[in-house]
This record gives C-alpha cells, sequence and structure tokens, in this order.
C-alpha cells in the first residue's frame, strides 16, 4: 500500500515540479475554456504564439495547431504565422451557460466556470474523485489567477483527492497487447504524480502570496474509478463518465495501441442542492459516497514515482 505523504498542513512550499508537457490539444482545451467563460473576451486579441509557448511549454508549432483547432471551431479568426489571432466576435464570453441548469457540456468547458464561483465563497471546499487530477489541475488555474488579481479573495482551501493506487492493475489505460502493462502503468502513474504535485504546490502558494489557509490531502483508491466526480462546496456535485475507447498514443517514441477515456472531454452533468428533490438527494448522496471511501478503503498516497 502507498504510505501517507500526500496530505499538506503549514506553511512550507515544495518545490516546483516539472509539468508534462501539453499536446496541442490540451492547449486548444484550456484557451477554449478561457474564451468561453470570458477571459478571453469576443474581440479581443489573443496572446501571440510566443508567448503561449512559453506559457505552456510548447513549441510554436503545437500552438499554432491548437490556434487552428479553434479556428475551425469558429472560436478565434486571423490565425496566421504573423499577428496574435483574435477571439471570434461571437464566441460565447460570459454568457457562456455553465450552471446547473445549463445542458451538460465537456468538462474543460464546464468545470472552469463552476470552480471559479466556488472560490467566490470565504471557505471553499473541493473533493474530487478522477484518474490523474488534470482537468482540476487546469480548471483551478482561473480562480488561481483572479485570486492574484485581486478578484477572489477566500479565507480557507480544503482539497481533498481521490486518485487510484499505484498498487493496483488499471482496468484502463491499458494495453491492448498485455506485455506493454508495464511501460503504460509507469506512464500512467508518472502522469498521476505530476498532475497532483503541480496542483498541490500552485494551491500551497497561496499561503505566502495571500496569507490563505490551505489544506490539500490526496487518498489511494484501490480501483480504478469509472467516473470522475467534482463536490464544490458541499452544495454541487459534477459527475462525468470516463468512456472507454480503444486508441493509439505514441508513448516512448513507439505507437501503443490501448483501451483509454479522455478525461477532459468527459461530459459533465451539474446537481445543485436547493434545485429540486432529485438534484438535492444526489448531491447528499455523492457527499457521503465520498466520504465512505475517504475514510475506509483508501489508503495513503505518495506522490513520487
Amino acid at each position: 500500500m502507498e504510505p501517507e505523504h500526500a496530505s499538506v498542513k503549514g506553511r512550507g512550499s515544495p518545490g516546483r515540479p516539472a509539468r508534462p508537457r501539453p499536446t496541442p490539444r490540451d492547449v486548444a482545451d484550456e484557451l477554449r475554456t478561457r474564451i468561453r467563460t470570458g477571459v478571453l473576451r469576443p474581440g479581443q486579441r489573443m496572446p501571440t504564439q510566443a508567448r503561449l509557448a512559453d506559457e505552456f511549454g510548447v513549441e510554436r508549432g503545437a500552438v499554432r495547431q491548437a490556434l487552428r483547432i479553434l479556428q475551425a471551431e469558429r472560436l478565434l479568426t486571423n490565425v496566421t504565422k504573423g499577428a496574435p489571432a483574435t477571439v471570434a466576435p461571437h464566441s460565447g464570453g460570459r454568457g457562456f451557460p455553465a450552471g446547473p441548469g445549463a445542458p451538460p457540456q465537456p468538462t474543460m468547458a464546464a468545470l472552469t466556470p463552476r470552480i471559479v464561483e466556488a472560490f467566490a465563497a470565504p471557505h471553499v471546499r473541493i473533493d474530487a474523485l478522477c484518474l490523474t487530477a488534470v482537468s482540476l489541475t487546469l480548471a483551478i488555474g482561473e480562480p488561481l489567477r483572479r485570486i492574484h488579481a485581486g478578484e477572489l479573495k477566500p479565507a480557507k482551501i480544503e482539497v481533498r483527492v481521490l486518485l487510484p493506487s499505484r498498487d493496483i492493475e488499471l482496468a484502463f489505460p491499458t494495453p491492448v497487447d498485455a506485455s506493454e502493462t508495464g511501460r503504460l502503468q509507469r506512464r500512467w502513474l508518472s502522469h498521476r504524480n505530476a498532475q497532483g504535485q503541480v496542483l498541490r504546490h500552485n494551491l500551497l502558494t497561496l499561503r505566502e502570496t495571500h496569507g490563505i489557509d490551505v489544506d490539500v490531502s490526496f487518498r489511494a483508491l484501490p480501483f480504478t474509478p469509472p467516473v470522475k466526480l467534482y463536490l464544490l462546496n458541499g452544495t454541487e456535485a459534477l459527475l462525468a463518465y470516463y468512456t472507454v475507447q480503444r486508441r493509439e498514443q505514441e508513448i516512448d517514441h513507439e505507437q501503443l495501441q490501448m483501451y483509454d477515456a479522455e478525461g477532459t472531454r468527459s461530459v459533465l452533468f451539474a446537481f445543485e442542492e436547493g434545485a429540486g428533490p432529485r438534484d438535492s438527494a444526489f448531491v447528499k448522496q455523492s457527499l457521503r459516497w465520498f466520504d465512505a471511501l475517504w475514510e475506509t478503503i483508501s489508503s495513503g498516497l505518495t506522490l513520487t514515482s
């Protein structure tokens, strides 16, 4: 079982961990979220490709691929190698529906605005059950930016994250060829640990920069979660199914056939306490389920390889 090293309190701040290099699709997902939540407004010039490449730690070619994806979705115009692209006039902005009453949306479109609203509370509490925490890490970036800009001022932040244990054989991602299991498991573990370290570091930094009381804890599950669940301030539950598909991905410079689920694109369903008996019951039972997993069959988790 994994030893408990991932619950962090006090005012120490660990060294900044290395972040896995995002793909063009990852960059596009994050920029799409900024457009749809109003961070980037209709008609506004995008940052230069050089600046985006530096921010995401990728080559300019990857940035151009991401911008072309968004241009194909009609969210950007004027995507060239020269001047910065422009956010399309009718790209959504702050009018993008993101609340519990809105139609379900992919995780990276729907999660960020809900996390931002949760951070408007004096005491922020986020519980998450997921495969790697990549969606949560990306979504929390926007409220952190607003805290640094003085737009949000929570006094306390508590984050609990349940992730699969390194000691289990994952149901997914799993290779089609069983002989490749070890290599794929090591890659997933490295990704899980790196995302958790980035999430923890970014939150703990708020202690020293803004004096916010921060508590970040991780625990390991003895199974691969078939769903991802986010519980916000005890009043909202966001649920998405991991839909497993066969796909090919390059790992260690080789193409590997695997069964996997892309969590950032999983459709997120929102339930809110007070929105009706069914929603309220779902939120209550989701909280009970998460607490039961946390307090019983989960174990200590270490975010090292």
